[in-house]
């Protein structure tokens, strides 16, 4: 029996059929404008107490460090927005959309491992490494690569079709793949996202300093959250989806995801903050199980709780 080749039709079938929105191909070459601009980044201090972020810059550039028979990166997209809102209630604290649901990591993982599986029905010979922004990975670098969007001002990557609401996973493979189109920078000279964001975290077109965001401040800061941004989380207590909630492409070409995983837990896209104050280690692991606040542990959950209670407490009536 004749076992059909890999080809692009077949891939992009198999991801259809497994959840994602959003497929492209690119040919495994080194990232050496990307890289520069992550260590000027980095130079800048703009990646905070992420140190891991100055580590295996080898393989952020080359991939052939990681796999060494890598021939073509697959990037997938995979849509996570809902029709539900935030009610932006008193003392309650807003959580970012992409947490409102189930880890996506844990959702995506088990994709991907069945992805590699269904790939080499068709090509056994098929080597394979997934990632899902874990890892030294450029995720957002391979994306614009591969064709799945530009990269935005508020340097998240923004589809045509479908905008920004959307997690990034990518295959490194040693089959050789068609290569896709790269996407113009549909941008233009819009600037909201750079606008509205209310620490004035982006320093510049693209350029996000982490010391400065809401997302960071909240999720990967270990430490205290600095006085000088008091009254400037706009409510909320993990994450942030400022940016994102301004993109006209959003606005415009949001739809809702298939994925009923991501909807909120108990339909809940904000928390009580007293509830918070009240919770043990034991609560917090049970109520959010398989959930991305997890990254916060309790600790920092209190610590963010705090901070917006003491921003409403000194808010002018």
């Amino acid at each position: 029996m004749v076992i059909p080749q890999l080809n692009n039709d077949t891939i992009v079938k198999i991801a259809k059929s497994l959840g994602f929105d959003l497929v492209g191909f690119a040919e495994a070459e080194l990232l050496k404008t990307e890289t520069d601009n992550l260590n000027k980044w980095l130079n800048s201090g703009y990646h905070a107490g992420m140190k891991y972020m100055e580590r295996n810059l080898e393989k952020r550039v080359d991939i052939k460090e990681i796999l060494p028979s890598a021939k073509s990166i697959i990037s997938l997209g995979m849509n996570y927005y809902t029709g539900y809102q935030h009610n932006n209630r008193s003392g309650y604290g807003k959580i970012s959309r992409y947490a409102w649901g189930k880890d996506y990591h844990i959702i995506i993982w088990e994709k991907l491992n069945l992805f590699i599986e269904m790939m080499k029905k068709f090509a056994p010979q098929l080597e394979a490494v997934s990632y899902v922004d874990t890892g030294p990975v450029m995720d957002k670098a391979w994306a614009v690569k591969c064709g799945l969007g530009w990269l935005g001002k508020n340097s998240l990557v923004i589809n045509k079709n479908n905008g920004s609401w959307f997690f990034i996973a990518n295959i490194f493979t040693n089959i050789e793949i068609e290569h896709s189109t790269n996407v113009t920078d549909h941008c233009g000279s819009c600037t909201a996202c750079i606008d509205a964001c209310p620490t004035n975290a982006i320093t510049e077109e693209y350029v996000v300093d982490s010391n400065k965001c809401i997302s960071y401040l909240t999720i990967e800061n270990k430490g205290e959250i600095p006085g000088e941004f008091k009254d400037k989380f706009a409510g909320f207590l993990f994450g942030c989806d400022i940016c994102q909630d301004v993109c006209p492409w959003n606005k415009k070409f949001s739809r809702t995801t298939l994925i009923t995983e991501f909807n909120p837990f108990n339909e809940e896209t904000e928390i009580e903050l007293s509830q918070i104050f009240e919770m043990d280690n034991k609560q917090f692991k049970e109520r959010f199980k398989d959930s991305p606040i997890q990254r916060a542990k309790l600790k920092g959950l209190k610590r963010n709780a705090s901070f917006l209670q003491r921003s409403e407490l000194t808010e002018p009536k």
